[in-house]
């Protein structure tokens, strides 16, 4: 069974980002924590959804709202630090399995533990772009669904599992993000932590 990363556990931190990189998005986040004078130590997650479109290029509603509530794990609608430092070293840095991870669960809509045919739909409705030629562009999408549904979904239940998931993932890594881009560019990546850590060494 996988580890479940949402665990606190402070020492992938230590793993996947460096005590420099850990200090940049501390500063980050207080400066954020700025615009909420009433209550600095936790950000709205229209603040954070903000982030992921500006620095990220993120542009998926579906996809924004995912990773957010991903990163919110007491589901209180707000990003606290330690919510901040958690997600983010595995969205910028993560380890392989980490991911897998961090995309089923974007992916699971109703966190119920399953990516159902109702979710795959209205996941792939809303990253795929349509032909305004087309006369049903729903009818594409429910072959693309079906095709992806056989081929990902190992036990025959009609929705994929975790297990499906991370086995389908090892057989093909294109399948991490078959559903929508919830993950950064490698480019953007570094252009982000590079420009992160020079605020925070000249502020110093």
């Amino acid at each position: 069974m996988m580890s479940n990363f949402y665990e606190p556990r402070s020492r992938c931190f230590l793993i996947t980002v460096s005590k420099e990189e850990v200090d940049a998005l501390t500063n980050m986040f207080k400066d954020l924590g700025k615009a909420n004078p009433s209550r600095p130590e936790k950000l709205e997650r229209t603040q954070v959804r903000e982030q992921l479109h500006v620095q990220f290029g993120v542009t998926d509603d579906i996809i924004l709202d995912r990773i957010v509530r991903v990163f919110d794990l007491d589901s209180d609608n707000y990003v606290n630090l330690s919510e901040w430092l958690q997600g983010l070293s595995v969205f910028l840095k993560g380890t392989y399995e980490e991911k897998k991870q961090f995309c089923f669960k974007v992916y699971d809509l109703n966190d119920d533990g399953f990516i159902t045919r109702e979710e795959i739909f209205n996941l792939l409705k809303s990253s795929m772009t349509k032909l305004q030629t087309e006369e049903d562009p729903d009818e594409g999408i429910k072959e693309l669904l079906e095709i992806t549904i056989k081929r990902m979904d190992a036990d025959k239940d009609g929705k994929i599992s975790r297990d499906d998931f991370s086995e389908a993932v090892d057989a093909d890594i294109l399948y991490l993000e078959h559903f929508g881009s919830c993950l950064p560019e490698p480019k953007d990546v570094e252009r982000f932590m590079e420009s992160l850590c020079k605020k925070t060494t000249s502020s110093n």
